[in-house]
């Protein structure tokens, strides 16, 4: 799934014309940190609901404040887990996406992540969960999957993760089947 497929045509955007107590106005009607500042389709960057709050004098344009602009989106044609790095990074509720011509196609929200996270994850797919702690060396998705399919289930999906403070590999299985009994015995 790209960044392309979870824009959010709902999300609103500046324009350099626009006031900053319009600016305020949509941050707290839509409950966003960012808002993407926009002219002519052209994407100018991102301002922030700190730095709008900021702001004295609600008369001022956006386009006064230019300065406090950031400029960070992602392209449309990266894998929409991009974006959750995104959100991290740059500590924000919406990533704002551009065509290849910087042309601005529309902003993701967290809402949007989550729910596509949820998919993607198997969430909603009914199964039974298997959690597996063990040495990285002794990690084998094949022998896994042995085990898993001899006891006629299957992997539907793998996340693995590293602890930093054991050095110990985290590894959660979704099974296909809610009676995991037999698999889990091996």
């Amino acid at each position: 799934m790209l960044t392309a497929q979870l824009v959010n045509p709902n999300i609103p955007q500046l324009q350099p014309e626009d006031s900053v107590a319009k600016a305020k106005q949509l941050i707290n009607d839509f409950k966003l940190t960012h808002l993407p500042v926009v002219d002519n389709k052209k994407f100018l960057g991102l301002i922030s609901e700190e730095d709008i709050m900021d702001i004295s004098e609600d008369k001022a344009t956006i386009g006064m404040i230019s300065d406090q602009l950031f400029m960070a989106f992602l392209p449309e044609d990266v894998h929409f887990l991009n974006a959750l790095h995104y959100c991290n990074q740059y500590e924000t509720n919406i990533v704002p996406v551009i065509n290849r011509d910087a042309t601005f196609n529309g902003a993701i929200t967290t809402q949007n992540l989550l729910k596509a996270i949820g998919d993607f994850s198997g969430a909603n797919e009914i199964g039974g969960l298997i959690i597996l702690e063990l040495q990285p060396v002794h990690f084998s998705i094949s022998e896994i999957s042995r085990i898993v399919e001899s006891n006629n289930a299957t992997v539907l999906h793998l996340n693995t993760i590293t602890d930093p403070t054991t050095g110990l590999m985290m590894v959660t299985l979704h099974l296909n089947k809610r009676e995991i009994d037999a698999v889990v015995e091996v």
